[in-house]
């Protein structure tokens, strides 16, 4: 029977397949990190958002 995948396992993948999305946030909010706000960074936000959701389906 095979190991099942622990989700943090697996969103642990998906996070190292997203580094240039993750850079790009990472920076939005760094840029000026004493008005952080909602919505500050919503398209680098949303892009990461996809990336981990691609990354999560597709199977390693």
């Amino acid at each position: 029977m095979p190991s099942r995948t622990k989700p943090i396992e697996k969103f642990a993948q998906a996070v190292a397949k997203c580094s240039v999305e993750s850079s790009a946030y990472g920076k939005c909010i760094v840029a000026d990190y004493n008005s952080v706000h909602k919505d500050k960074c919503l398209t680098e936000f949303l892009r990461l958002k996809d990336c981990y959701m691609a990354a999560a389906k597709r199977k390693s």
